[in-house]
C-alpha cells in the first residue's frame, strides 16, 4: 500500500508576501501569506518593534513598541494589496497582561471603528514586550502593491 499523498485544497493553499529589506519568506513563517481563494484574507504573523533593516528593537516602552509593530503591520499589509482599515482581526502578545490597557489606548488612535476584533495572550517575548498578528481581508479589485 503507498503512502497518502497530502495536496492541500485550492482555498487552503497561500502565497507568501515578500518585502524589500526583509529576509526572504520560508513557508509558513513569512511575514504574512494571501490565501488562493476568492476571499483574499492576508495572514501577517509576529510582528514585533524591530527595526526591519537592521533586527534592532525599536522603543523601550508598550505604547512606543505597539507604534512600531503596528507601522511594521501596516508596511506588510500595503505590499499585500490592504490597509489597516482592512483588518478584521488582531492578536496581541503582551509580556504583562497588565499592559492591555495601554495598548488599547495605542490601538484606538491607529484603528478607526468598527474595530477589528482583538484578543490579547500572555507570553514570553525574549526581549520586547508586544507582537501582534493580524487578519485582513484584501479587497478583490485592489491589486498587491
Amino acid at each position: 500500500m503507498s503512502e497518502p499523498q497530502h495536496t492541500p485544497a485550492p482555498e487552503r493553499q497561500w502565497t507568501p508576501v515578500v518585502l524589500p529589506d526583509l529576509p526572504p519568506p520560508a513557508g509558513a513563517y513569512s511575514p504574512g501569506v494571501r490565501t488562493a481563494n476568492g476571499a483574499q484574507l492576508l495572514f501577517v504573523s509576529g510582528q514585533t518593534p524591530r527595526d526591519p533593516a537592521t533586527g534592532q528593537i525599536l522603543g523601550t516602552t508598550v505604547e512606543e513598541q505597539t507604534r512600531v509593530t503596528l507601522a511594521n503591520l501596516e508596511r506588510i499589509l500595503r505590499t499585500g494589496g490592504a490597509t489597516l482599515a482592512d483588518v478584521v482581526s488582531v492578536t496581541v502578545y503582551l509580556a504583562d497582561e497588565n499592559d492591555w490597557g495601554t495598548f488599547n489606548e495605542v490601538y484606538r488612535t491607529v484603528f478607526s471603528p468598527p474595530f477589528p476584533t482583538r484578543a490579547v495572550v500572555g507570553a514570553q517575548l525574549r526581549g520586547i514586550l508586544v507582537e501582534i498578528s493580524a487578519i485582513a481581508a484584501v479587497p478583490a479589485a485592489r491589486p498587491p502593491a
